[in-house]
């Protein structure tokens, strides 16, 4: 059985993020490395304080990535020998710490870099926004009147859009009058995936460049979240991941490749649901599921077992 899995990035961020792992011995280490760069052991944090503390930009890669890693850790000696490992902007950095290329540690800390690059090179008011239902052929000439750009492509015409503040809640406007089912803002305060954040690219590079690479741990098939382009070999991927936090994501491109690469089960490690839900648009025929969809560790294991 081939199982894919899916990390997801952040905007989904909640008290209940480590419901299923907080009290998991095999995530203890995952949880001690991330409270170094939160100051603050990431299971207390996440109930203590204020929600929208949770998506400040830094705050929020760290708990996403955690939350990942946590999970892969606590599924670890059940997880069949062949696996499919995408991520979701932030949600690639989990995804090469799961495939063996890191160490949590060294995840964690280049995670906590490249949130600390990305919020140096950004401007106040620049963020995110959601677009559904608009064909991109509609959309572009929409986005480029507002100065705005595309970030990512997901299934079922679904595209994030990033650019400053008020041209975004304009863009939100008109793409509503055009006929878009959703045009909302997201609680993301940088403008990932676009040219906005170019001068994040060098420093999070230097930064990569340090830490030393391996090889994916055998059976576990990384892809390349801009494009799904298998990694075999990380070296000649790092300028891209380093790139890829101004770089247009074509993630309906990448959940095609999970799909071409054999994927049978499917299973999102969170927060929240959503890269299931495009899964599922993608590819009704697969068995998907979320870990959010679980009341429990175990009941999550039990439906892994048993394929």
């Amino acid at each position: 059985m081939t199982l894919a899995l899916l990390c997801s990035g952040q905007g989904l961020q909640s008290p209940d993020l480590f419901a299923l792992t907080a009290d998991a011995p095999a995530a203890a280490p995952i949880f001690a490395a991330a409270a170094e760069h939160l100051g603050a052991d990431p299971r207390r944090l996440v109930a203590e304080v204020e929600p929208d503390a949770l998506y400040a930009n830094r705050t929020g890669q760290i708990l996403c990535v955690t939350a990942a890693l946590a999970l892969a850790e606590c599924l670890s000696d059940i997880l069949p020998r062949r696996c499919v490992i995408a991520g979701y902007s932030v949600g690639e950095m989990a995804a090469w710490g799961i495939a063996g290329i890191w160490t949590p540690v060294q995840t964690l800390g280049l995670t906590a870099a490249r949130a600390e690059a990305m919020d140096a090179a950004s401007r106040p008011g620049e963020g995110l926004a959601a677009i559904r239902g608009l064909p991109r052929t509609v959309l572009a000439p929409l986005v480029e009147r507002h100065a705005c750009a595309v970030a990512i492509r997901n299934p079922g015409d679904l595209f994030v859009v990033g650019g400053m503040g008020d041209a975004l809640d304009a863009l939100c406007i008109q793409a509503s009058a055009l006929g878009a089912s959703r045009a909302n803002r997201l609680p993301i305060e940088v403008a990932s995936h676009t040219a906005l954040l170019e001068r994040a690219v060098a420093p999070f590079r230097a930064h990569l460049d340090g830490v030393p690479l391996r090889r994916p741990t055998a059976g576990r098939i990384l892809l390349n979240g801009t494009d799904g382009a298998p990694i075999f070999e990380a070296a000649p991927f790092r300028a891209a991941l380093a790139r890829q936090v101004a770089t247009f994501v074509d993630w309906a491109g990448c959940l095609d490749a999970v799909v071409e690469r054999g994927a049978e089960r499917v299973l999102e490690l969170g927060p929240g649901h959503a890269l299931a839900d495009m899964m599922r648009t993608q590819a009704p025929r697969l068995a998907v599921r979320s870990s959010d969809a679980f009341h429990s560790l175990a009941g999550l294991r039990a439906w892994i077992a048993e394929a």
